[in-house]
C-alpha cells in the first residue's frame, strides 16, 4: 500500500508537471521563499512552527531559528552542532555511531538507535519525520533554515515529540539560474566539496541539483592496528523540483541519496598503552577498520549472516523522497498533500570496551589487551523503511476571525535488525552473548486540528488537539544453530520464549490511543511585543528492551506522557536593533522512558529500559539579539532548568514482570550501605548505582540536564574601502554547567576504599575522575574569519571549532566516558554564480 501511494502521488505530481505552466501570482507567493527583510536591523526569519508560514516573532512557541547565513557564520555544518547554540539543548553523537545524534531538550531525550525505541526530540526534513536516529546527523550544506522547537509538539507534528523538534527546511529551486561551489581543507586531512545549481526549465518550473562530498583520516590513533578512527566520510546528492503548475497549484518535491561513514569510537586523551603520551586521541582496540572482509576476526565465530565479515566502522545509506503538492481550493483555503518515503540501511561493528573489559571499582583501568575481536562488541546489519502520507488544510473563516490548520496523518515503518553481541575474555575465547534477528513494525493514524480565534487585533485564543491511534508489533528469532534444529531451547532469543522473571508473557503487540491537546493565548501589546501563554500535551509511545541478551529481559516499557506549560514574551526594540525573547516553562512528565546500562558480574554490558519514574522540569530560556550598528550582529542565548525525578513510594516492590520498583531498589541499596558495603562492589550492582538509584542510595539527577546553557558571540562586517570587498570576523562561545550522563549517576573516582564487601582500588564517591557519568562544566569557542569579494560573489574563510581544544563528555556507556571531538580547523573557498 505504501509503495502504491508513493507511486500514485509521484505520478500525479509528474502529470501536473507536464501541464501548461503559469507564473505564480503575488498572492500565492509563499513567505518562506521570499528574501528575508533587511531594514538595517535584525533580519526577519519566516518559520513554519505552526505548520504555516509566519514571522518568528509572531509565533507563540519557544523556537530557535537559524537562517543559512547564520549557520555558516556560527560554524554550524551539521545538526549535531546545534546543541551549542540553543537554550536547554544538549546534543551528542550516539556511543559508537557518528552518523546518529541524540538530542536532549529540557531533559527529555533518548540515546538508543535500535528501532524499538523512538526519539522524544523528533527530526524532520521538509515536514517528513525521521523515525530512526541512525543517520540524523544531517549535513546542512544547502538549507533554507533550521528551526528548533522547544517543548512538546504533539498537536501539529508527526510523532513522539515530547521534548521538541529539529525541523530542517531545504532550499527550494530558485527562479533564476545560479548556485555556488565550495571546496575546503582542514585538520586531519579533511577535504570537502559542495555545490548547488538552480536550473529554471520554464517561467514557473525549476530544478535544483546539489551535492556534497567529504573525507578525512579520523582524529583517533589506534595504537594496536596503526589505523585512524572516528573519521567522518560520506557524500550526498539531491534533486529538488519546484513548479507553479497553475495560479492555484504548486508542487515541491525532492529525492536525496546520502551515504555516511562516521564513527564515535571510545577514545582517550592519553594513550592507554603509554599514559605519558597525551598528544592526541587514542584507542587500543584490535578490530581492524574497514567495511567488511572475508578474514574478519568475527568470521570464525558461530555468528550468522554477512555481519560476521564486518570490520570496525559504521556505514549508513539513506534514500529520502519528499513531495508536497499544494492546492488553493478556495480564496482563503489551501490543501497540502505531503508524502515521504525513507529507505535506510546500516551496517556497523563497534567495540564499546576498547579491546578489553569494562571499567569497574575492582578494575577501574583495565589493562590494554588489543583483543582482535574487541572487548564488548556489537555487530549490526539493519534495514529500515518508512512511508508517511499527510493531508493538511490551512485556511481562514469569517473575514479573518478564525485561522485554522487541520489534517490527517498516516505512517507505517518496517524494520529488520540482524545483530549480535560478543564479549572477549582472551585471544582464544570470545563469547557470543546473543545473535538474533529483530523484526518490528509501527503503524500510526492521526487526525489533528488547531483553531486560532482573533478576538481583537491584539488578542488571539488558540485551541488544538491531535488524536493518535498507533500499533506496534515485534518478533525476534535466535540465529544460533541450536535454536534452529527443530527444537527451541528455553534460552533461545525467540518470540515464544519472551517471558518475564515473574512468568508473565511479554506482549508482541503494543497499542496506544491518545488525545494530545494544546491551548494558548497570545496578546499583541504593540506591533513589536507579543505576550503568550500555553499548555500542551505530548506523548511518546512505548516499546521493547530489545538490547537484552536474555529472553526474560526483553521486556516492554510504556508510553511517556508530558504536559508542558509556557509563558513568555517576544519583542523587538529600538527600530529592530534589539530583540528579546523570553520563555518560562514547567514540564510535568509521566513514566519517563529511561535507558540504563551497567557492567554485569561477567564483565560484559547489561542493558535495561523501564518507565522508572515521573519527572518535573522548570526553567527559563532567553534569546537576545543586538544590531547596534549596521554590520555588527551580537547575540546571547541562555537557558536555566531544574529537573527532578519523582518516584511512587507506594508502588509494589515488584511489577507485573517481576522487576523491582525504584522505591524497593532504593531501600535495598540503603540497607546494603548501612552495613558498610561499597556500592559498585561485590553484591551491590543490582541495587546501588543502577537504574536511577545512585551509588549513595539517592534518586539520580536526570541525565543531560545541565542547570545552565549559555551561548554568546557575534560578527562584524568591515567594508574594505570602495573595493566592494569586506572582512567578517566572528566568534561564538558556549558554556554548559556540570551534568550527569549515566542514568544512575555512577562515576569511578581515584582513591582506594574498603568496605564490608571488600577493598577496591577506586571508589564511587569523590576524587579525580577516572571514568563514568559525571561531566564537569565546560566552555567551547568557535571562530571564523571570512573575506568576501565584491557583491559577495566569492568568499575565502578559515574557521576553527573547539578552538581551545577543550575536553568534555556529553555521554557515557557502562562506566565509559565518550569525550567530544578535539579542535579542528577548516579553510574554505566559495564561489557564487
Amino acid at each position: 500500500m505504501k509503495r502504491l501511494l508513493l507511486v500514485a502521488t509521484t505520478a500525479l505530481s509528474a502529470s501536473l508537471a507536464v501541464a501548461p505552466l503559469h507564473a505564480q501570482t503575488a498572492d500565492a507567493e509563499t513567505p518562506a521563499a521570499e528574501a528575508e527583510e533587511s531594514t538595517g536591523g535584525i533580519e526577519d526569519i519566516v518559520v513554519t512552527a505552526q505548520r504555516r508560514s509566519e514571522s518568528l516573532q509572531d509565533v507563540p512557541i519557544a523556537v530557535s531559528a537559524f537562517s543559512a547565513d547564520q549557520l555558516r557564520s556560527q560554524g554550524v555544518s551539521n545538526t549535531l552542532e546545534l546543541g551549542r547554540f540553543v537554550p536547554n539543548l544538549v546534543s551528542m553523537n550516539n556511543t559508537g555511531i557518528g552518523s546518529a545524534n541524540a538530542f536532549y531538550l529540557r531533559g527529555l531525550g533518548n540515546t538508543e538507535t535500535i528501532p524499538t525505541f523512538d526519539p522524544p526530540v523528533g527530526t524532520y526534513v521538509d515536514d517528513i519525520y525521521l523515525s530512526r536516529q541512525n543517520a540524523n546527523n544531517i549535513n546542512l550544506f544547502d538549507v533554507e533554515r533550521v528551526e528548533v522547537l522547544r517543548g512538546p509538539q504533539g498537536t501539529l507534528f508527526g510523532r513522539n515529540t515530547t521534548g521538541g523538534a529539529v525541523n530542517v527546511i531545504l532550499k527550494e529551486p530558485g527562479k533564476e539560474f545560479g548556485g555556488f561551489a565550495e571546496i575546503g581543507y582542514g585538520r586531519y586531512d579533511k577535504k570537502i566539496a559542495r555545490g548547488s545549481v538552480d536550473i529554471p526549465l520554464a517561467e514557473s518550473f525549476a530544478i535544483k541539483v546539489s551535492g556534497y562530498w567529504q573525507d578525512d583520516d579520523g582524529y583517533v590513533k589506534n595504537v594496536t592496528t596503526g589505523q585512524r578512527l572516528n573519521d567522518d566520510d560520506g557524500w550526498g546528492a539531491r534533486l529538488g523540483i519546484r513548479g507553479e503548475l497553475s495560479p492555484s497549484v504548486r508542487w515541491n518535491g525532492s529525492y536525496a541519496h546520502i551515504v555516511a561513514n562516521g564513527e564515535n569510537i571510545l577514545n582517550f586523551q592519553c594513550n592507554p598503552a603509554d599514559p605519558t603520551d597525551c598528544k592526541g586521541r587514542f584507542a587500543t582496540t584490535g578490530i581492524p577498520s574497514g567495511k567488511s572482509a572475508a578474514d574478519s576476526p568475527f568470521a570464525t565465530l558461530p555468528i550468522s549472516g554477512r555481519k560476521k565479515t564486518f570490520l570496525m566502522g559504521n556505514y549508513t545509506t539513506t534514500d529520502l523522497v519528499t513531495s508536497n503538492l499544494e492546492l488553493d481550493v478556495a480564496e482563503n483555503t489551501s490543501v497540502s498533500l505531503i508524502t515521504g518515503f525513507i529507505s535506510q540501511d546500516q551496517q556497523y561493528a563497534i567495540d564499546f570496551f576498547d579491546g578489553r573489559s569494562g571499567p569497574s571499582l575492582a578494575n577501574p583501568t583495565p589493562p590494554v589487551r588489543g583483543f582482535a575481536r574487541g572487548g564488548f562488541s556489537i555487530l549490526n546489519d539493519s534495514q529500515h523503511e518508512q512511508f508517511s502520507q499527510e493531508i493538511k488544510v490551512n485556511g481562514s473563516l469569517g473575514d479573518g476571525l478564525i485561522d485554522y490548520v487541520a489534517g490527517a496523518y498516516y505512517l507505517v515503518e518496517e524494520n529488520r535488525t540482524d545483530f549480535a553481541d560478543t564479549f572477549t575474555l582472551s585471544p582464544a575465547t570470545t563469547l557470543v552473548l546473543a545473535d538474533r534477528i529483530l523484526r518490528n513494525k509501527t503503524e500510526a493514524l492521526a487526525g489533528y486540528a488547531q483553531v486560532d480565534v482573533n478576538v481583537t487585533e491584539q488578542l488571539k485564543l488558540t485551541a488544538g488537539v491531535r488524536y493518535t491511534d498507533e500499533t506496534k508489533t515485534v518478533s525476534v528469532n535466535d540465529n544460533r544453530a541450536s535454536c534452529n534444529d527443530g527444537t527451541l531451547e528455553p534460552t533461545c532469543m525467540d518470540t515464544v520464549n519472551l517471558i518475564g522473571p515473574s512468568g508473565l508473557r511479554v506482549p508482541d503487540k503494543l497499542k496506544a490511543k491518545l488525545w494530545t491537546p494544546r491551548f494558548a493565548v497570545n496578546y499583541k501589546a504593540t506591533d513589536d511585543i507579543l505576550l503568550f501563554a500555553s499548555a500542551t500535551r505530548g506523548f511518546k509511545s512505548g516499546g521493547w528492551n530489545a538490547r537484552a541478551t536474555a529472553a526474560n529481559a526483553f521486556l516492554p516499557f510504556g508510553p511517556e506522557k508530558v504536559w508542558s506549560y509556557e509563558t513568555g514574551i517576544k519583542s523587538d526594540w529600538l527600530d529592530r536593533r534589539v530583540r528579546a525573547n523570553l520563555t518560562f516553562f514547567y514540564t510535568d512528565v509521566s513514566d519517563v522512558q529511561t535507558p540504563s546500562a551497567l557492567v554485569s558480574p561477567s564483565g560484559a554490558a547489561t542493558f535495561i529500559t523501564r518507565n522508572f519514574a515521573d519527572m518535573t522540569n522548570k526553567g527559563v530560556e532567553a534569546e537576545l539579539t543586538f544590531v547596534p550598528v549596521d554590520g555588527l550582529n551580537l547575540y546571547v542565548n541562555a537557558g536555566y532548568q531544574d529537573a527532578k525525578f519523582k518516584i511512587d513510594r507506594d508502588a509494589p516492590d515488584l511489577d507485573e514482570y517481576g522487576i523491582m520498583s525504584v522505591a524497593a531498589q532504593q531501600r535495598a541499596c540503603q540497607a546494603l550501605l548501612a552495613v558498610g558495603n561499597i556500592p559498585g562492589g561485590t553484591g551491590t550492582t543490582a541495587s546501588c548505582g543502577a537504574g536511577i538509584v545512585t551509588p549513595e542510595g539517592e534518586i539520580a539527577d536526570p541525565t543531560r540536564t545541565p542547570k545552565w546553557t549559555i551561548a554568546f558571540g557575534g560578527s562584524y562586517e568591515l567594508e574594505l574601502g570602495s573595493s566592494g570587498m569586506s572582512l567578517v570576523p566572528s566568534i561564538n562561545a558556549s558554556y554548559r554547567s556540570k551534568q550527569e550522563t549515566n542514568a544512575a549517576n555512577y562515576t569511578i573516582y581515584s582513591g582506594s576504599i574498603t568496605g564490608t564487601n571488600g577493598t577496591f582500588p577506586a571508589n564511587p564517591f569523590d576524587g579525580d575522575i577516572i571514568t563514568g557519568s559525571f561531566s564537569p562544566a565546560a566552555w567551547f569557542v568557535n571562530a571564523n574569519l571570512a573575506l568576501n569579494g565584491a557583491d559577495k560573489k566569492w568568499q575565502l574563510s578559515i574557521a576553527c571549532t573547539n578552538c581551545f581544544n577543550e575536553t568534555a563528555a556529553n555521554t557515557s556507556l557502562v562506566n565509559t566516558r565518550y569525550i567530544d571531538q578535539p579542535m579542528t580547523w577548516m579553510a574554505r573557498a566559495r564561489y557564487s554564480f
